[in-house]
């Protein structure tokens, strides 16, 4: 069974830092597409970085060059390394993966940044 589990939430001030952690169980044939996704209070769930191939990555322009995804193949783990935070990346932290034609998601981990 495919099951997804994020940590590394938590409270950060504006300007700070964290780090979160999507660990993929070893039935995950990979994690080439693996990526995060991020919802707020009244809003929908959007891309925040995900990867897209092998090589290849996509970042939400509101993130771009202040987030970064990256992963270790062999632990199956995808991270996303948040720094500038700003009250606005507030939200839970969902990752997602795709495996054959399945879509998968963790349970998330809650973000909060405050001013």
């Amino acid at each position: 069974q495919v099951q997804l589990v994020e940590s590394g939430g938590g409270l950060a001030q504006a300007g700070g830092s964290l780090r979160l952690s999507c660990a993929a169980s070893e039935s995950i044939f990979s994690i080439n597409n693996m990526g995060w996704y991020r919802q707020a209070p009244g809003n929908q769930r959007e891309l925040v970085a995900t990867f897209t191939s092998a090589y290849t990555t996509k970042y939400a322009d509101s993130v771009r060059g202040r987030f970064t995804i990256s992963r270790d193949n062999a632990k199956k783990t995808v991270y996303l390394q948040m720094n500038s935070l700003k009250p606005e990346d507030t939200g839970t932290y969902y990752c997602k993966v795709t495996d054959g034609w399945t879509d998968y998601w963790g349970k998330g981990t809650l973000v909060i940044v405050s001013s």
